[in-house]
């Protein structure tokens, strides 16, 4: 009977084992299967880090690239991004005297209104005026481009910044890392040409792009190629140099008055050490001849 109940015992875990061995055998390839077919996480490649002269405690913005993006802005991304909340005269921070804003914004037509008979009317653009966009409303921007409006460029810089993981953002508070929307930005107008995993699919009408935030693929096709703009300055015609410069331009959009505001941060924080300084000696002096 005990060799019986020992055979019975022997059989069953041999053909457990052989169970488990078949099992971890198939398991390989259906952990690679489900891995390959899981829900990806947006963007799929993080955002490549550039250098910026603006970067750091002590970075300004280099007038000569600035002027270059907004070249790119203008014969390129204005076609179909806005930027409402700039002010043509702004654009005397890019070097541009009051006589060169003035004849740049004259390009453009915006409308104004009403006249004397209570009727909307289109006139020349002047300093004070903004971007105008290059749709009517909202709505005609969506029905232009298959139901997905461009978003407006004014903030574009500071609003598309990629959050990034422990432990990095901890090194970023010493590094005053502030470049991810013109990161991401770079990334995105030179992420086009990647190839697409055979295993993901993209909508119809959408493109490809492994540094967009929201999906794998967007409505936007690509948008720029090399020498599509003409440099005066002779810089390199090609899409790298491109998405470098119009994703510094829409930084100083974004932010005109970064150069100001990291002059007085660091005027603060001298100013917050000699008085700390200061206080200490004062704390010496009072007590020195005290009992403790």
């Amino acid at each position: 009977m005990k060799k019986l109940v020992s055979g019975i015992l022997a059989l069953a875990l041999v053909a457990g084992l052989g169970v488990s061995f078949a099992t971890a055998e198939e398991a390989a390839p259906a952990a690679g299967a489900e891995a390959e077919h899981a829900t990806p996480h947006y963007p799929i490649h993080k955002p490549k880090e550039q250098d910026w002269s603006f970067s750091g405690p002590f970075g300004k913005y280099d007038k000569g690239q600035l002027q270059r993006g907004l070249k790119v802005y203008t014969e390129v991304c204005s076609a179909c991004h806005s930027m409402n909340l700039v002010a043509f005269r702004t654009l005397e921070g890019l070097g541009y005297s009051e006589a060169q804003v003035k004849a740049f914004a004259a390009n453009y037509e915006v409308q104004d209104g009403p006249n004397s008979d209570g009727e909307m009317f289109t006139r020349k653009a002047v300093a004070s005026d903004h971007f105008p966009s290059p749709y009517a409303n909202h709505e005609a921007a969506a029905a232009s481009n298959n139901g997905a409006a461009p978003p407006d460029f004014s903030l574009i810089a500071k609003a598309r910044g990629i959050t990034r993981g422990f432990p990095q953002f901890v090194f970023d508070i010493f590094t005053q890392y502030q470049e991810g929307g013109p990161d991401y930005i770079y990334s995105l107008l030179t992420g086009y040409d990647e190839e697409k995993p055979a295993h993901l699919e993209v909508a119809e009408g959408t493109h490809f792009n492994p540094y967009f935030a929201g999906a794998a693929a967007l409505a936007m096709a690509k948008p720029i190629s090399d020498d599509q703009v003409t440099y005066d300055d002779g810089s390199p015609q090609t899409v790298d140099q491109y998405a470098h410069d119009v994703a510094a331009f829409l930084m100083w959009a974004a932010e005109p008055h970064l150069e100001e505001r990291k002059r007085t941060g660091f005027m603060v924080m001298v100013f917050l050490l000699i008085f700390t300084g200061l206080i200490y000696l004062t704390k010496k002096s009072v007590y020195a001849n005290k009992e403790h």
